[in-house]
């Protein structure tokens, strides 16, 4: 896939309220609804911003590290806030049977 149409796709999905994020297998699409109702770990591992994979960069050339780390932490919390408010909105059965894994 070309660069160029491969920025498109992620402009057009992000248009259609979905993410793309790349894995082993190369790009995968997501609603964005259903992909912050996974826990915060499965989040994180698949935007790559896992505390194990980020802090492998440590010590590299690059500093992006720093701010990767730092973007996981933030997309903890606001997990948890998400948690707590879809709770007190009486989320779906589906929203609490993920809030209990």
């Amino acid at each position: 896939m070309k660069e160029e149409s491969f920025k498109d796709l992620i402009l057009r999905k992000s248009q259609e309220d979905k993410i793309v994020f790349l894995t082993f297998d190369g790009p995968m699409e997501a609603d964005l609804e259903e992909f912050i109702k996974q826990p915060v770990e499965g989040i994180l591992y698949d935007l790559n911003r896992d505390r194990a994979t980020v802090l492998t960069f440590i010590g590299q050339d690059n500093p992006k590290w720093v701010n990767d780390f730092a973007v996981g932490l933030v997309i903890a919390k606001l997990k948890k806030y998400y948690d707590l408010y879809m709770g007190e909105q009486g989320g779906s059965k589906s929203d609490e049977k993920e809030r209990e894994r």
